[in-house]
């Protein structure tokens, strides 16, 4: 693979501090861009003495001009408690962040990458989601923020596209955990983790029957390059990654239990609104376009984040 000059914002991230270590192991020249609303210096500080690798502390909200091959727009809280903590400053990264980087992109004739979200589904009425579905979103509901967010900022993406000829890809990324999530990000796996680890009884939003499928962050990181990496036909539209294994609540705090190596107890508490009842990836396209599929079953990624997660909680 030839050596290019990449952009990551959102790079300080938990998977945006994968896709730099995996980018740089693949020999490209990094900028790395974040803010450090939620993403931390701490991520990304085995990587500061290496010489490809520069870290930018820059908002994406506001313009930048750098000379790059391609950028992967990660920049954005994904987890509810961040995103709904300034929940215009969330429309604003979307929608201002986007415009901003497919500028640049425009500018210096990069591809670029936007990291979408199953969100843009909302609480699906179809299942599994494919990428023709259009989605069942509340546009005025808390959560609206990030998930019209999103769809504006796939809008953009393709309107780049079409009218600018911009080099784009979309990808749609349902659930991902592994080492580097905040332990108080307010997502399912993290929190389940961390209440193990300190004994705690493990909360279950609703009856626990709503499901989730879980994909482990390096199986995310290989379908984002092989989706900035491929070329073809059709590519700017909107793909799919995740992983179609789709557990329970209930089924995911038995397989914590597991992975943390004692019995854990759960007490149930109100569903949050507009919390998606159903949520499982359709992969065939990612499978057809990019010969990808994941390859990281939930007991081996679990008992890896619970291994980084030891480490930290106290």
């Amino acid at each position: 693979m030839t050596q290019n000059r990449i952009l990551v914002t959102g790079g300080a991230g938990f998977i945006g501090s994968h896709l730099c270590e995996r980018l740089l192991a693949e020999g490209n020249d990094v900028i790395c861009l974040d803010n450090f609303f939620t993403g931390r210096k701490a991520n990304v500080a085995h990587l500061l003495d290496n010489r490809h690798f520069e870290l930018v502390r820059h908002d994406v909200t506001e313009p930048i001009l750098l000379e790059v091959d391609q950028i992967y727009n990660l920049a954005c809280p994904a987890s509810p408690v961040h995103y709904q903590y300034n929940p215009v400053k969330t429309v604003k990264t979307n929608v201002m962040g986007t415009i901003n980087m497919l500028g640049l992109a425009k500018r210096v004739h990069a591809r670029i990458l936007q990291a979408s979200t199953s969100e843009v589904y909302g609480d699906p009425i179809v299942h599994p989601q494919t990428e023709d579905y259009w989605g069942n979103v509340n546009p005025i509901g808390i959560r609206s923020c990030y998930d019209e967010g999103k769809r504006v900022a796939e809008t953009l993406v393709m309107d780049y596209h079409r009218q600018n000829g911009v080099d784009t890809r979309i990808i749609r990324i349902f659930n991902t955990y592994g080492e580097r999530m905040l332990p108080d990000d307010g997502r399912v796996v993290s929190n389940f983790i961390v209440q193990a680890l300190l004994g705690e009884e493990l909360t279950i939003y609703g009856d626990g029957s709503q499901t989730r499928s879980f994909c482990y962050v390096s199986d995310l990181v290989d379908g984002m390059i092989r989706l900035m990496n491929t070329t073809g036909e059709d590519l700017h539209m909107p793909v799919n990654v995740g992983n179609p294994g789709e557990f329970t609540m209930r089924e995911l705090a038995e397989e914590v239990g597991r992975a943390v190596g004692r019995p854990v107890a759960v007490k149930f508490v109100p569903l949050p609104q507009d919390d998606p009842k159903q949520r499982q990836p359709n992969i065939d396209r990612a499978k057809a376009i990019l010969g990808w599929q994941p390859t990281i079953d939930l007991p081996t990624g679990l008992a890896r984040t619970v291994g980084y997660f030891e480490k930290i909680v106290k």
